[in-house]
């Protein structure tokens, strides 16, 4: 296993997301528990320290899944991560209760990280307000000893990252980014990770494989990899692509069953990033499968200022891009959800005065119009 260094610990380059754990009948609520302890068995032979839940995964199971198959380690043993979940609203003055009840339900007496969750367009406003007193709170329990490390993650854009680090980034020990090679580009994640390291902040990554997508290249995808890279496994070049970032410390892999975890086990037992040809490769690669799905919107903002409807459409059109590239998802819906109705993609009137001065040429009203009906 390679390991990383973080404030004198060791902590292992391959953590374990329980997000995704094995279900009974396919029912996302009903985690199997002797499927996950096998998981973790093997997980902790491989030399993998550091598992990752939060408080809504598997409809609130993960947690006890987790805090039951780690419970016949040694505390001493692993690492456990878990989060505020202000993806919620509803949760905002609920950060002590909720929190005792993670503890409770992991079986600890304290987490060595503690996240806000999902900081993002929908909860920034919140997350930052003084009265539900979270950050207060969350600084308690660190003082106390309760968390070691409080950190964060986000899938919000760059102005909502901007955002919560102006405010508390000083107290933000890590971040969670979706990071992987199509998101280099396509979320900014190249932007996002540049100004992390102005903050001297460490990235934790999320999603390294974009839900499975980038384990499921195919042939012609696959080919020019395969040409750098012949022992490589398609999913390993992901994992490769983020051994060559320095601020990455935790990759946390989403294993569903045994066979995930031993190749992904198999994957962290080296490292091997890429060299200047196979990162262009990858980088280019990432380009080309979001460009069939993509609106070349090159955000010139001269749409805006003919919009009668006062629509920020280049941001609506970066939202419609990850909408199609999912195959839907929630990035897209929650961003929206922070938007006033009058300003979302249903509110165009189909005028067409956008395109008339579009510099690229894109069918905007048309792309509103399937945004709306996806929607």
């Amino acid at each position: 296993m390679v390991y990383r260094d973080f404030q004198g610990k060791k902590l292992s380059a391959l953590g374990m997301g329980c997000m995704r754990l094995p279900v009974v009948d396919g029912k996302d609520e009903q985690v199997n528990q002797a499927a996950v302890e096998e998981m973790v068995a093997c997980a902790m032979a491989g030399g993998v320290n550091y598992y990752d839940t939060a408080w809504g995964y598997h409809g609130g199971n993960s947690e006890l899944a987790v805090g039951k198959a780690l419970a016949a380690y040694p505390r001493e043993n692993f690492y456990l991560a878990d989060k505020f979940p202000g993806y919620d609203l509803a949760n905002m003055d609920k950060v002590a209760e909720i929190f005792e009840a993670q503890l409770k339900k992991c079986q600890v007496d304290y987490f060595d990280f503690y996240l806000f969750h999902n900081v993002c367009e929908m909860n920034i406003d919140a997350y930052l307000d003084p009265k539900y007193g979270i950050l207060d709170y969350l600084l308690a329990q660190k003082k106390s000893g309760r968390i070691k490390h409080l950190g964060f993650s986000c899938h919000g854009a760059m102005p909502v990252l901007k955002r919560f680090l102006e405010a508390y980034g000083q107290y933000m020990e890590f971040c969670q980014l979706q990071l992987n090679y199509v998101d280099w580009t396509f979320q900014n994640d190249r932007e996002k990770v540049a100004l992390l390291e102005e903050y001297h902040i460490p990235v934790w990554v999320m999603e390294p494989l974009r839900g499975g997508r980038l384990a499921r290249l195919t042939d012609q995808e696959a080919a020019p990899l395969k040409a750098l890279r012949p022992l490589e496994s398609i999913p390993a070049w992901a994992f490769r692509f983020l051994q060559s970032i320095p601020g990455v410390v935790v990759t946390l892999s989403g294993m569903s069953d045994l066979e995930q975890t031993r190749a992904n086990l198999a994957t962290f037992s080296t490292e091997a990033p890429l060299n200047h040809k196979e990162w262009d490769a990858l980088v280019e690669l990432g380009r080309r499968m979001t460009g069939p799905a993509a609106l070349a919107c090159t955000a010139c903002h001269y749409c805006v200022s003919h919009c009668p409807q006062g629509l920020d459409i280049p941001r609506l059109l970066a939202l419609y891009n990850e909408h199609r590239f999912t195959g839907g998802g929630f990035i897209a819906p929650m961003a929206l959800s922070a938007i006033p109705k009058d300003k979302q993609p249903s509110a165009c009137i189909g005028c067409h005065s956008c395109e008339a001065v579009c510099p690229q040429q894109l069918k905007i009203a048309q792309a509103m119009a399937d945004f709306s009906a996806q929607l």
